[in-house]
């Protein structure tokens, strides 16, 4: 097959198989170490990824809440990566012994492309297990949607319980029930518990203590990445918040919003939040790349891909050996696949070059979680935060991770204007209908039998 039409057919492609954390920093580091080849026409870099934007993950809770613009939370690729090839489409099979991928685009029949090199950086999508009702009512927070989705629809709720005297009805409608005790989910449930408290200010019928949220966590403790003694403070917090913290538990079923936990307790609920752990993405199982018995790309310390030349990988969808732990594996967090991706970068430049790799050793530097205005929990070079110390420590961190200057300006100005201005609890639900009020408008301008029968065709 023939290579795509370029300007130098024969120069080295480098396939980056998605735009996250790995594949966006990664094609940041070749831009920097190949910026003369990039030029020249030398070396090609293709990115493809079903996205036009990488999203700083850390900061969705916070989107969900309002406290930062969603908008400010994505760095468009095609922005930063200007010496590279930027495809807003999906990769949906692909053969490295052979050295080439599908890719289908948004619109028309998929392409064959090839390549030389290769950058495994899909990362993850979540982890469903086969519980009867949570693929139809479930809600995960991975992407700058799913975070937008979450804020109206939980603001909706709200407005449901205020628009009617239903007793069970306005029960299940403020009943907010979150799964699982890590990062995402202790930071969804506490960000979001803390903006339907302020929105109740405004409403007449519903007060905080109507208010019913519960997180479910099947170990027996939450946040493990910030120790047993800072999970259990955690946990204490939120329960004086009045979240119910419901651990060693798991989800039975969800079956038309009907929560059935394995302690035995039966309830309605408006609001399902999934955030029980994330699996590799579908394309590394249709591929010929080796995985692990997780389904994870097996990755060396030199973050190439066992038993392959030319292929790399890290991140999310990435069993990379821990080099400062014996036995373990990096743990699939943005600290470690932003150093990897730098790493990585600058491995293909030695491949390239012909000279030797370098592996990757980095020690964990702690971890950070906000739990609501001025309110956090970290562990940091083994030191124990709590309150709005870490509450600071967590902002002024991630504050200076987000991606490019821009986007920082624009989430430092979005946390400032909150500390003068009231958070908005407005929800915007009809922008996933937006075409609703058209449509009403035009049965109403129909004549009577033709809206009868529009009427009998929708129902």
């Amino acid at each position: 097959m023939a290579r795509n039409a370029q300007e130098n057919p024969g120069a080295p492609h480098i396939l980056i198989v998605g735009g996250g954390y790995v594949g966006m920093y990664t094609a940041l580091r070749l831009q920097k170490k190949l910026k003369r080849e990039l030029k020249r026409g030398e070396v090609r870099v293709t990115v493809v990824d079903p996205n036009s934007y990488m999203t700083y993950q850390p900061f969705l809770p916070e989107a969900a809440a309002g406290n930062i613009s969603p908008r400010h939370v994505v760095v468009p690729l095609r922005r930063v990566l200007t010496k590279c090839t930027v495809r807003k489409a999906r990769v949906t099979e692909l053969d490295h012994d052979q050295g080439w991928a599908i890719v289908q685009p948004l619109a028309g029949p998929p392409e064959r492309i090839h390549y030389d090199y290769l950058v495994m950086a899909a990362g993850a999508v979540p982890r469903l297990l086969p519980i009867p009702g949570l693929a139809e009512n479930g809600i995960s927070l991975k992407t700058v949607g799913e975070a937008i989705h979450l804020r109206n629809h939980v603001l909706e709720q709200l407005e449901i319980a205020e628009s009617t005297d239903d007793a069970e009805l306005r029960r299940k409608a403020l009943t907010f029930v979150f799964v699982g005790g890590g990062f995402a989910g202790v930071e969804a449930v506490a960000e979001l518990e803390d903006m339907t408290r302020d929105a109740t200010r405004y409403m007449r019928k519903v007060t905080p203590q109507d208010l019913r949220f519960i997180l479910v966590e099947a170990a027996d403790r939450i946040l493990p990445e910030v120790g047993p003694d800072m999970g259990r403070w955690t946990a204490e917090q939120l329960r004086g918040r009045g979240i119910d913290v419901k651990m060693n538990t798991l989800l039975k079923s969800a079956v038309d919003g009907r929560i059935e936990l394995s302690d035995g307790s039966s309830f309605q609920a408006g609001t399902l939040v999934w955030n029980a752990g994330v699996k590799a993405a579908p394309v590394v199982r249709r591929s010929d790349l080796p995985l692990d018995e997780k389904g994870r790309v097996k990755g060396t310390e030199y973050l190439t891909i066992e038993g392959m030349v030319r292929a790399f990988t890290a991140g999310d969808n990435a069993a990379i050996p821990d080099l400062t732990q014996e036995g373990e594996y990096c743990p699939p967090n943005a600290q470690h696949a932003v150093r990897q991706a730098k790493l990585l970068g600058d491995n293909i430049v030695r491949s390239l070059r012909g000279k030797t790799l370098k592996p990757y050793v980095h020690s964990n530097i702690g971890a950070v979680a906000g739990l609501g205005l001025h309110k956090g929990v970290a562990q940091t070079y083994g030191i124990k935060v709590k309150g709005w110390p870490a509450w600071f420590m967590h902002r002024t961190y991630h504050g200076a991770k987000v991606p490019t200057f821009n986007r920082k300006l624009r989430v430092v100005a979005d946390w400032t204007l909150a500390l003068f201005l009231k958070r908005e609890t407005v929800s915007l639900a009809t922008v996933e209908q937006p075409r609703a009020a058209f449509e009403l408008a035009a049965l109403d301008d129909l004549p009577p039998a033709g809206r009868e029968k529009e009427t009998e065709s929708a129902a």
